[in-house]
């Protein structure tokens, strides 16, 4: 079974609170910067609560604009305030790891990665034969970075950031 090992990171302008503060309004559904290629709602608690779940939704088109849906639980299973959040996916189209971690720049800044440890489950698996899941994963994390520096600088979502397989 394929597990993908994904880093990607960003060099945003803003405080690593602030960076905090819109990280957990995504994944409690605010809809913000990861839109339109991830949706996040919470099923039980606070994404800040170790125990807490949150549905993730990967909108393949785009929300809102038909095509394949992979939907997915996280149970957060470590906080550190303004420096890291840990996830575990525990079912739906994968099964593995996520963790934000935050580490504050010289600049004031905040350089902002994810760590992406996952297998692909049940047709995703199959699906990850043919198409590239990785690289889509990091398109759509690159882009949502980008669109959250956009969003901390200027109130406007717009796009730019890193990484990729390691």
């Amino acid at each position: 079974m394929k597990t993908y090992e994904l880093v990607d990171e960003a060099w945003l302008t803003a405080g690593p609170d602030a960076v905090w503060e819109a990280l957990l309004g995504e994944l409690s559904g605010e809809a913000r910067w990861w839109v339109p290629d991830n949706t996040f709602e919470p099923v039980d608690g606070a994404p800040d609560r170790v125990g807490a779940l949150t549905r993730i939704t990967v909108h393949t088109k785009g929300a809102d604009k038909g095509g394949k849906k992979l939907r997915f639980t996280a149970r957060t299973t470590a906080v550190q305030r303004a420096e890291r959040l840990a996830l575990e996916y525990v079912e739906g189209a994968f099964r593995g790891t996520a963790e934000f971690t935050l580490t504050r720049l010289e600049d004031g800044g905040t350089r902002l990665v994810m760590f992406f440890r996952a297998s692909p489950q049940g047709q995703l698996a199959f699906l990850a034969r043919l198409v590239d899941v990785g690289a889509m994963h990091t398109r759509a994390t690159r882009a949502a970075f980008g669109r959250l520096n956009q969003l901390l600088s200027t109130g406007t979502p717009a796009a730019s950031a890193t990484g990729g397989a390691r």
